[in-house]
């Protein structure tokens, strides 16, 4: 048996035709929806790039203990798991927090790798006189452009630009030039996975002139402007500026449609649809003007953010082409579901559940999801309602437990270490005690929107919050099974206010 997972970042849903977007222009992604297990209902876990690729490997819940941060000691891994026991995994990938100190235990679990650089603001080539004078459409940006760390970033982004100003340059166009590489290699042999994994359709949305001739249209506003990097803010933009942002992401959300395509090709070529298992994912989604707001971890997390696509091919449920699947599911099932597949055991701690029984027959795993950021909002979703908790005594201090204190692009600073406490094991660390260190930032917090809940059914589009005690009450109950399943930190019970 093999399997391929072919997994992008800030990927929007309502921007794929297979779930109903009129506009854009993502003919491979319905060859897939015609081939494949098309699920209606998957949502987030723990947010949001390193902590849903922790969950990708461990198959459990991390946002209550963790922020960003890499593979703990204690942690089981899918990949590492599966090499183990004798399949081979392979990781093609640009995403570039992979190799930062935040994310720099995720790729050595596979059996070998290759690397893409260039992404967004990857530490990638190297030109001391550049700088970044390029004017934006985006209001905020221009204010965020004083923070030197930001504006770095920005610069290195711009001679990362210089170096793939041909379409086989592009990182997107490597990795998955790297993964077809692979399949040529090895479509004969038995027992291999393989992670074909683009940064793409992450911010910037950087295309090449035939991605963006896709989407004819007019803007008024100076097209050489920067306008396909959306800062994590509130939109200040008209609406002419937000539709153009919204073609450059069309964009490149058809370009991630046609290296998909060369995927479903080579499986055509070789016949691998007769053992192949084929997984396409995302790690979440990513606002595009929706509720006033661009991006992530700014805002609540509404569905645009949430609600994720997700086809699963089965060669042993071929019969299953084109059907969907309405129960809740989400980003913690898929390494059980791969584990399942090839034969292996499935650790006692991952909390996902293999995805065979809904796609036989949409036979739920579970009654709701929980999902958030550390420290912020717990929101939970029944499949009707949405509901986003916001702690009750946010003054309470919010703790990180880890052994590998790092950040996103940093190591812990050392007065974020003079006053670690030991603490006690929880249930999945194996015996080890780890440290708590208390955060003195935290990613994404939505403490201050208060909490609410939506009625998806009458307002699928989030616009206005309801009021219904008892289903409020529900949710909190939902939160705090969750919260005990998990083991989460008992401070974080008074901090929220849920009671067990």
């Amino acid at each position: 048996m093999k399997a391929i997972m072919v997994m992008y970042d800030s990927l929007n849903r309502e921007m794929l035709e297979p779930y109903g977007c009129d506009w854009t222009l993502t003919p491979n992604f319905r060859r897939l929806a015609e081939k494949s297990v098309q699920f209606e209902n998957c949502y987030v876990g723990s947010m949001p790039c390193m902590p849903a690729r922790r969950e990708l490997h461990t198959g459990r819940i991390n946002f209550f203990h963790r922020s960003w941060g890499p593979m703990e000691p204690f942690d089981d891994s899918m990949p590492e798991l599966l090499k183990r026991a004798g399949i081979y995994t392979h990781l093609v990938s640009d995403h570039q927090h992979y190799w930062e100190d935040g994310g720099a235990t995720y790729h050595n679990r596979y059996s070998s790798w290759e690397i893409s650089r260039g992404q967004e603001g990857d530490l990638w080539k190297a030109d001391l006189g550049c700088q970044f004078d390029k004017g934006t459409v985006f209001v905020h940006k221009k204010e965020m452009l004083s923070y030197p760390a930001y504006t770095a970033m920005l610069v290195h982004d711009e001679i990362n630009r210089r170096h793939m100003d041909t379409e086989e340059k592009t990182s997107q166009a490597v990795t998955f030039a790297n993964g077809l590489e692979f399949i040529e290699a090895n479509h004969g042999q038995d027992n291999w996975f393989l992670q074909i994994e683009t940064f793409d359709p992450h911010e910037p949305f950087y295309t090449l002139q035939q991605d963006k001739d896709l989407y004819p249209h007019h803007f008024r506003g100076d097209a050489e402007m920067d306008a396909d990097w959306p800062p994590y803010c509130p939109v200040a933009e008209d609406e002419e500026t937000v539709q153009h942002v919204r073609y450059n992401y069309a964009a490149l959300v058809s370009k991630c449609d046609r290296y998909l395509g060369k995927v479903l090709d080579i499986m055509d070529k070789y016949d691998l649809w007769e053992d192949t298992m084929l997984i396409v994912n995302t790690d979440h989604g990513f606002l595009l003007g929706e509720h006033g707001w661009w991006g992530k971890t700014a805002m609540p997390i509404y569905n645009e953010i949430a609600h994720t696509p997700l086809f699963i091919y089965d060669p042993r449920r071929k019969e299953l082409a084109g059907v969907h699947r309405n129960v809740i599911v989400q980003t913690i099932d898929l390494a059980p579901t791969l584990l399942d597949y090839f034969g292996v055991e499935i650790p006692e701690d991952m909390e996902g559940k293999p995805l065979k029984q809904v796609m036989d027959s949409d036979e739920p795993v579970r009654s709701y999801a929980v999902f958030g950021y550390h420290g912020s909002q717990v929101n939970v979703t029944d499949g009707r309602y949405v509901y986003m908790h916001s702690a009750e005594r946010p003054e309470l201090p919010v703790y990180e437990y880890t052994l590998m204190p790092t950040h996103m692009r940093q190591m812990f600073q050392p007065d974020e270490l003079q006053n670690i406490v030991m603490s006690e094991p929880f249930s999945f660390t194996k015996g080890c005690r780890v440290m708590r260190i208390e955060a003195k930032n935290v990613m994404g917090d939505t403490t201050k929107f208060g909490s609410a809940l939506y009625d998806l059914k009458i307002d699928p589009h989030q616009t206005a919050p309801v009021s219904d005690k008892e289903t409020e009450e529900r949710m909190k109950g939902y939160i705090a099974e969750y919260m005990e399943k998990n083991d989460a930190p008992e401070e974080l019970y008074t901090r929220l206010g849920i009671v067990r």
